[in-house]
């Protein structure tokens, strides 16, 4: 005769059952995080509008900057750093990764320094304070800040090694609509900076979770396409993007919340302009990231491989003495300004320089994520494409790392000219717009970098 459990029994075992928590995933990784608060002690030029004449007046969100080490099986390390900085200067990323290799081990390919392209921080670079209100004040104090900044980012990169644990990987990605392709036709043949409903955008939104062997979350780290330029005013602020790690820190305890801007040279946050608005888009992206974090993310397995190369990024055909001369005579400021640089810097070198030193990162975190880091305002169009021609399971597209020279216009964008096409770069000393093949040089070094790692 069969024993039969009584109903109720049955349907307690299976309560009992569907209340029993999956099983852990075993930690395949170790990783650790830390960050710093790296808000100006006074007043400072701010970095990112060339309108204002007055250095900043307060705080409305405090400045961050957040490091990241992750270490695989074999005992390789990548570290990342973000900070809510206007960029990064090649100066910075240069002494940073020195002092990382000498005195953690940390092989300057894989160290990947980010900034989230805030204009409501300070000028750290000193050859661009022109304008100020005190051009040398500005300048030493921006020295001053740079060289505290840098001791910064090698101190908490130590800082997270201290506190590397097992861990574990998991990747997912979402969406958010905050941004919005900025160049809009004017009808006259040139662009307007201008919301442009038609034009391309890169609206996902990268999720990394790094998690330690009892589940707790060690790090956030996201991403998205689009302008840190929601404020304009004269206060510090990591804008939407401080908002959004903000957000995320306080909605998960413990955590260290680090944004990743992407291929945002094109893209704006809009509307725009209210420190309320800031806000909204901060929590929009937050939102996203936490919609990620709810899904099926998808665990990370395999080793770190990594691989860095500075290219010879070209110059358009460059001015002479003569041009330059001439130039200084027009009645557009901007121009005269520009050629008035351009010939200071070759009366002092003698020379123009033929190339800009231009940094490409690719980084494999497992066997299924490829992480491309480029330096510089990208425009959209990179990300698409690349993300269109990587064959990899899950591929991620950083701009702002490791140097932010100027705009990186695409092939389109360089043909069709205005501000990503060239006209930017009269606000610094570069000589020239870059040449047209701008485009192909960078994207065929990733495919270069991404086939070495196989």
């Amino acid at each position: 005769m069969k024993l039969l459990l009584p109903f109720c029994l049955v349907l307690a075992v299976l309560v009992y059952a569907a209340d029993v928590p999956a099983p852990l995933p075993a930690p395949l990784w170790k990783a650790g995080a830390a960050s710093a608060r790296i808000t100006p002690e006074g007043p400072m030029w701010m970095a990112g509008y060339a309108g204002r004449t007055k250095p900043s007046e307060g705080v409305e969100l405090d400045l961050y900057a957040k490091a990241l080490v992750i270490e695989d099986s074999r005992g390789s390390r990548f570290a990342l750093i973000t900070m809510d900085l206007i960029g990064v200067p090649r100066n910075v990323r240069l002494h940073v990764a020195e002092q990382v290799q000498k005195q953690f081990g940390i092989d300057p390919a894989r160290i990947a320094i980010n900034a989230s392209h805030t204009h409501s921080g300070p000028e750290v670079r000193t050859s661009r304070v022109h304008g100020a209100d005190d051009p040398a004040k500005r300048e030493t104090e921006a020295a001053a800040y740079t060289d505290q900044l840098q001791n910064t980012l090698v101190r908490i990169v130590g800082e997270a090694l201290k506190k590397v644990v097992p861990a574990t990987l998991n990747y997912s990605k979402a969406r958010c609509g905050v941004a919005m392709n900025r160049r809009t036709p004017n009808g006259s043949g040139g662009w307007n900076n201008f919301p442009n409903p038609d034009g391309p955008v890169d609206h996902v939104v990268p999720v990394l979770k790094v998690a330690d062997a009892g589940g707790r979350e060690l790090a956030v780290v996201f991403g998205y396409a689009c302008h840190c330029t929601t404020l304009g005013h004269q206060k510090f602020s990591g804008d939407y993007a401080g908002y959004a790690q903000q957000a995320l820190e306080t909605a998960h305890p413990g955590v260290t919340a680090m944004f990743m801007n992407g291929c945002s040279g094109d893209q704006n946050p809009y509307p725009r302009r209210t420190m309320e608005l800031a806000q909204t888009h901060g929590k929009s992206l937050a939102t996203a990231v936490e919609a990620a974090l709810t899904t099926n993310m998808i665990p990370l397995t395999g080793s770190i491989r990594a691989a860095y190369q500075e290219i010879p990024l070209a110059y358009d055909t460059l001015p002479t003495r003569e041009q330059l001369i001439e130039k200084q005579k027009s009645t557009n400021s901007l121009d005269k300004a520009h050629a008035g640089r351009v010939l200071a810097r070759l009366e002092a070198d003698g020379s123009l320089p033929q190339t800009y030193p231009y940094p490409v990162q690719v980084l494999r975190l497992g066997d299924q994520l490829t992480w491309v880091t480029l330096g510089g305002e990208v425009v959209v169009d990179y990300s698409l494409r690349l993300k269109s021609e990587i064959k990899d399971p899950l591929v991620w597209i950083s701009a702002y790392t490791n140097d932010v020279p100027s705009y990186i216009p695409s092939l389109r964008v360089w043909k069709e000219g205005g501000y990503e096409g060239g006209d930017a770069m009269k606000w610094g000393t570069h000589p020239t717009r870059w040449s047209a093949g701008v485009e192909d040089h960078i994207i065929s070094t990733v495919h270069e970098l991404r086939k070495s790692l196989n």
